[in-house]
């Protein structure tokens, strides 16, 4: 572990202050583990985020927050309800909880790694979302092509 004049600790950044047996347990992950990682909590956080503002189960909370963010009197109001609204906002706290539940940090081991494994998990989240709102587009073009020929079929007998 790399120190400085004042024996901070410039590996674990400001985990300086824990005991010296705490700080050994904390190992850094390679670039490609925490790639890995990455992409691994990026699947969750894309599936909370798209639960609960595109499915049925949270359509009552959804519509609530909706009606909200239309008719509240200040900015800050219409705001904060707006967010369960919109996955891409919405994404940002998920991806802020699961990088608190899980501890991952990327690139660096001190609080811009948080910053940045927050962010980083809302570009990959967002990117799978995508994906997956497309791969929907196309199962539901396919089911209504697929009824409209079977009622072709069914007409011409």
């Amino acid at each position: 572990m790399s120190r400085n004049n004042n024996g901070y600790n410039m590996k674990l950044g400001f985990l300086h202050f824990l005991p010296r047996t705490e700080r050994l347990q904390i190992q850094t992950m390679n670039l490609a583990t925490q790639a890995v990682w990455l992409a691994l909590i990026a699947m969750p956080v894309a599936t909370v985020s798209w639960t609960v503002t595109h499915e049925e189960i949270f359509r009552e909370v959804r519509e609530y927050f909706e009606a909200r963010s239309r008719d509240a009197r200040s900015p800050l109001g219409r705001k904060f309800h707006y967010l369960i609204t919109c996955e891409y906002c919405f994404s940002h706290y998920v991806s802020l909880a699961f990088v608190v539940l899980t501890g991952f940090s990327l690139l660096i081991d001190d609080w811009r790694g948080y910053v940045l494994s927050t962010f980083a998990l809302v570009w990959v989240a967002n990117f799978y979302m995508t994906i997956y709102a497309r791969l929907r587009i196309n199962l539901k073009k396919d089911r209504v092509e697929l009824k409209g020929q079977e009622r072709e079929v069914e007409e011409s007998e």
